[in-house]
Protein backbone atom coordinates (compact mmCIF):
# COMPACT_ATOMS: atom_id res chain seq x y z
CA UNK A 1 0.00 0.00 0.00
CA UNK A 2 1.34 3.41 -0.96
CA UNK A 3 1.91 5.92 1.84
CA UNK A 4 -0.34 8.96 1.89
CA UNK A 5 1.39 12.08 0.60
CA UNK A 6 0.49 15.63 1.44
CA UNK A 7 0.84 18.88 -0.46
CA UNK A 8 3.43 21.08 1.27
CA UNK A 9 2.16 24.22 -0.48
CA UNK A 10 5.24 25.25 -2.47
CA UNK A 11 4.32 23.85 -5.89
CA UNK A 12 6.72 20.92 -5.48
CA UNK A 13 5.65 17.44 -6.57
CA UNK A 14 5.93 14.67 -4.00
CA UNK A 15 8.60 12.01 -4.67
CA UNK A 16 7.51 8.73 -6.26
CA UNK A 17 9.13 6.65 -3.53
CA UNK A 18 7.43 6.49 -0.15
CA UNK A 19 8.74 6.45 3.40
CA UNK A 20 7.18 6.28 6.84
CA UNK A 21 9.50 8.75 8.54
CA UNK A 22 8.10 11.37 10.90
CA UNK A 23 10.72 13.88 9.69
CA UNK A 24 9.63 13.85 6.04
CA UNK A 25 7.70 16.90 4.75
CA UNK A 26 5.68 14.74 2.32
CA UNK A 27 4.91 11.62 4.41
CA UNK A 28 5.42 12.82 8.00
CA UNK A 29 4.56 15.72 10.27
CA UNK A 30 7.32 18.16 9.28
CA UNK A 31 6.15 21.63 8.21
CA UNK A 32 8.15 23.93 5.93
CA UNK A 33 8.43 27.56 7.00
CA UNK A 34 11.03 30.23 6.46
CA UNK A 35 13.73 30.38 3.84
CA UNK A 36 14.43 28.29 0.72
CA UNK A 37 17.92 27.74 -0.73
CA UNK A 38 19.40 26.02 -3.80
CA UNK A 39 22.85 24.46 -3.71
CA UNK A 40 25.03 21.39 -4.20
CA UNK A 41 25.37 18.40 -1.86
CA UNK A 42 29.01 17.99 -0.89
CA UNK A 43 28.77 15.29 1.80
CA UNK A 44 26.33 12.52 2.76
CA UNK A 45 26.05 10.64 6.08
CA UNK A 46 24.50 7.32 7.01
CA UNK A 47 22.08 8.92 9.47
CA UNK A 48 19.95 10.75 6.84
CA UNK A 49 22.14 13.85 7.11
CA UNK A 50 23.84 15.69 4.26
CA UNK A 51 25.83 18.90 3.94
CA UNK A 52 24.76 21.40 1.31
CA UNK A 53 26.96 24.25 0.12
CA UNK A 54 26.33 27.41 -1.88
CA UNK A 55 28.51 30.40 -2.77
CA UNK A 56 27.80 34.12 -2.84
CA UNK A 57 29.70 37.39 -3.27
CA UNK A 58 30.24 39.90 -0.46
CA UNK A 59 31.22 43.51 -1.25
CA UNK A 60 34.19 44.99 0.65
CA UNK A 61 33.78 48.76 0.74
CA UNK A 62 37.37 49.47 1.80
CA UNK A 63 38.88 47.68 -1.21
CA UNK A 64 35.96 48.32 -3.61
CA UNK A 65 35.97 44.67 -4.60
CA UNK A 66 33.97 41.52 -4.02
CA UNK A 67 35.05 38.44 -2.12
CA UNK A 68 33.60 35.00 -2.70
CA UNK A 69 32.13 33.32 0.39
CA UNK A 70 30.69 29.86 0.98
CA UNK A 71 27.92 28.70 3.29
CA UNK A 72 27.61 25.09 4.46
CA UNK A 73 24.30 23.90 5.92
CA UNK A 74 23.49 20.52 7.51
CA UNK A 75 20.24 19.21 6.02
CA UNK A 76 17.95 16.23 6.59
CA UNK A 77 17.91 13.81 3.63
CA UNK A 78 14.61 11.80 3.72
CA UNK A 79 14.77 8.21 2.48
CA UNK A 80 12.07 8.88 -0.13
CA UNK A 81 14.25 11.58 -1.79
CA UNK A 82 17.71 10.05 -1.12
CA UNK A 83 19.89 12.71 -2.78
CA UNK A 84 23.51 11.84 -3.57
CA UNK A 85 26.78 13.80 -3.57
CA UNK A 86 26.95 16.28 -6.45
CA UNK A 87 23.17 16.68 -6.82
CA UNK A 88 21.74 20.20 -7.03
CA UNK A 89 18.96 20.38 -4.42
CA UNK A 90 16.29 22.72 -3.08
CA UNK A 91 16.08 22.89 0.73
CA UNK A 92 13.55 24.46 3.05
CA UNK A 93 13.71 25.64 6.65
CA UNK A 94 11.83 23.67 9.32
CA UNK A 95 11.71 23.35 13.08
CA UNK A 96 14.94 22.01 14.60
CA UNK A 97 15.29 18.31 13.72
CA UNK A 98 18.45 17.89 15.81
CA UNK A 99 21.09 20.10 17.41
CA UNK A 100 22.46 21.34 14.07
CA UNK A 101 19.77 20.43 11.48
CA UNK A 102 17.09 23.02 10.71
CA UNK A 103 16.66 22.32 6.98
CA UNK A 104 15.26 19.45 4.90
CA UNK A 105 15.77 18.52 1.23
CA UNK A 106 12.58 19.16 -0.75
CA UNK A 107 13.58 18.11 -4.26
CA UNK A 108 16.49 17.28 -6.53
CA UNK A 109 16.86 19.87 -9.29
CA UNK A 110 17.80 18.40 -12.66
Amino acid sequence: MKAKTKNIGLGIKAPKASCNSVTCPFHGNLKIRGRLFKGDLIKKDISNTAIMSFSYYNYLRKYERYEKKRTRIKVHNPTCIDANIGDKVLIGETRPISKNKNFVILEIIK
